[in-house]
């Protein structure tokens, strides 16, 4: 992963819309995301192929479990805000009020309604603690982290009832296990459907 920060040096104090400049100006090799962490932007790689796998297999599941009528939509590439935290993330898979995308401008991450990050091995700390406080910060109400490079033992953590910036585990499973989200949501997960990294 490599980092850039605003005038090509963590200018001290660089305002959040210089910040997102430089994000929105960020030439990165295709496929690569790109998102701003605790107000640096951030390149990553792209993903692995069980990165992906893994999205797209929790991605086909969360169409069943959304409450009829909701008129939400399950996004891969949205960028959140957290202006708060200086953060705007690109989360593997949002759940976010399609009218939230159609007002002409940035989602603020507290609009999702649900948030899924998957791991990779080089930026796994930013999932686990820089962007869980970021989305919690915001006020999402569930984070589910899909992580496969937790100490050898892959495992799915639900987070929820945000407050002062932390969650609360709601359930944590080793891969293999179920887990249910909550509602509104109507899905038991089962864990074991992820390849492993």
């Amino acid at each position: 992963m490599s980092a850039l920060a605003a005038e090509s040096g963590a200018s001290e104090g660089a305002g959040w819309d210089e910040i997102v400049r430089v994000w929105e100006e960020t030439d990165a090799p295709e496929g690569s995301k790109v998102e701003i962490v605790e107000e640096i932007v951030t390149v990553s790689p792209p993903p692995s192929e069980e990165h992906n796998d893994t999205a797209e297999l929790l991605h086909e599941r969360l169409y069943g479990a959304l409450p009829p009528d909701c008129n939400w939509g399950i996004y891969q590439t949205l960028g959140l805000t957290c202006p708060e935290t200086g953060g705007l993330f690109v989360p593997d898979l949002c759940v976010v009020p399609r009218n939230a995308l159609r007002r002409g401008t940035r989602v603020h991450a507290g609009e999702a309604e649900l948030v899924v990050e998957v791991t990779s091995k080089s930026n796994a700390n930013h999932d686990r603690i820089k962007k869980a406080h970021g989305y919690a910060v915001a006020g999402v109400p569930l984070y589910l982290l899909l992580d496969a490079w937790q100490s050898g033992r892959p495992t799915a953590t639900l987070y929820g009832e945000p407050k002062n910036g932390t969650y609360r585990v709601l359930i944590s499973v080793e891969y293999g296990e179920r887990l249910t989200l909550p509602s509104p949501f109507r899905l038991d997960l089962d864990t074991g459907i992820f390849p492993l990294s």
